[in-house]
């Protein structure tokens, strides 16, 4: 495994293990920032859930950004689909894609639900390494979905051969996947800023990839674990 030289944990004031376990146990799983304090706690460490939540918000970005590259293939065939995240009291757009064996290929937070976020989210998932070109892309019936594609498509940006198609069943398995970040996001009630709310959901993704990374098996928290602190330069 490649790991960063330079120490992401200059200057904190808490062991680097420590700020790991908080930020990873708080995308994994459903707690809020409260319930790590109180946890925490009971380990007869005093860490406030301010203090945590500055945690989450500057490292769940760094930990996507060093897990990508150990992110297995996926498949041709793109399932897409967004599902609403409340920010501010507002609802906002969550652009997700799953493959046919439900393995994430990528996300987009969007202020907006139209052809110009569908655009931007289907160049983020083609530019993404571990994504395969698209043999086919099935969709709900928005027509943001069919203008963007052929948009792309003129442009060059996927196969002439590539088809769209707007089958609802077939996007069953994106449409259940929304449900683990509903679950995750509940014990906030919201995020306040459109910037919180696309750093923690980062976190939530990367660590909710269903035996994506290389050498984690699915459901294999132990690994999962030792693969973040390796990731990091941080010995367990």
């Amino acid at each position: 495994m490649r790991i960063q030289s330079q120490n992401p944990f200059k200057w904190r004031h808490f062991q680097s293990e420590i700020i790991l376990l908080c930020v990873r146990w708080y995308v994994r799983y459903a707690l809020s920032y409260r319930d790590l304090e109180e946890m925490m706690m009971e380990r007869g460490l005093h860490v406030d859930h301010t203090t945590i939540y500055r945690w989450v918000q500057h490292y769940a970005p760094e930990l996507e950004r060093r897990c990508r590259p150990y992110l297995k293939t996926t498949s041709d065939s793109w399932r897409v689909d967004e599902t609403y995240i409340k920010v501010k009291k507002e609802w906002v757009y969550l652009y997700r894609a799953v493959d046919a064996q439900g393995k994430t290929l990528d996300f987009v937070l969007s202020p907006t639900r139209d052809g110009e976020a569908a655009r931007r989210f289907f160049l983020k998932t083609l530019a993404a390494p571990h994504t395969a070109e698209p043999r086919v892309i099935n969709v709900d019936k928005n027509a943001a979905y069919p203008k963007a594609f052929n948009e792309l498509k003129a442009r060059g940006h996927l196969p002439e051969s590539c088809e769209l198609r707007q089958v609802k069943y077939l996007n069953n398995p994106v449409e259940q996947d929304h449900r683990f970040i509903k679950r995750l996001a509940k014990p906030g009630m919201g995020f306040f800023s459109f910037e919180t709310a696309r750093r923690t959901l980062q976190g939530y993704e990367t660590m909710n990839r269903k035996g994506q990374l290389q050498g984690v098996d699915k459901g294999d928290a132990e690994a999962q674990a030792t693969f973040v602190t390796q990731l990091f330069g941080v010995v367990a």
